[in-house]
């Protein structure tokens, strides 16, 4: 039984069907041990660790993508998806404002080569993910 100090810097976390990791903080609730709160909380069959707030990363840039082992770590392939969305989403207004300066370029004749190769280079970004191996490289991804 865990003090009630101790007990709020406390968290209980475990793996949900979806593969992601969820992570109960704890409240002082009716008296409750860490340990009877996680029995009442945890969903039933679960597996379950009990860690101090300190061993959970800050960075919450790929939390949709930890996984528990007997760590948390950042499964990478679900953390290049993260990345790709998160470049899709950054990209979207420049290939908009590309669509309006092609438009602009074709009816004043003006040549569109420079924009057809910025909004490839813009469709094409995303493919920069696919050979980057680790949390700091997918963090560095940029339009």
């Amino acid at each position: 039984y865990l003090d009630k100090e101790n007990k709020m810097n406390s968290r209980i976390i475990y793996t949900t069907d979806e593969g992601t990791v969820a992570i109960l903080i704890p409240t002082d609730e009716c008296g409750l041990s860490i340990e009877e709160i996680a029995a009442k909380d945890v969903p039933e069959g679960k597996e379950y660790k009990i860690v101090d707030v300190s061993e959970l990363s800050s960075d919450r840039t790929f939390r949709n993508a930890w996984v528990l082992d007997n760590e948390i770590t950042v499964d990478i392939p679900k953390a290049k998806v993260i990345t790709k969305n998160k470049l899709r989403e950054e990209r979207k207004p420049l290939l908009e404002a590309q669509d309006i300066l092609f438009m602009q370029a074709q009816e004043s004749g003006t040549d569109i080569s420079s924009i057809v190769t910025e909004k490839q280079r813009l469709r094409d970004i995303t493919n920069q993910v696919d050979n980057m191996t680790t949390v700091d490289e997918l963090k560095g991804a940029t339009i």
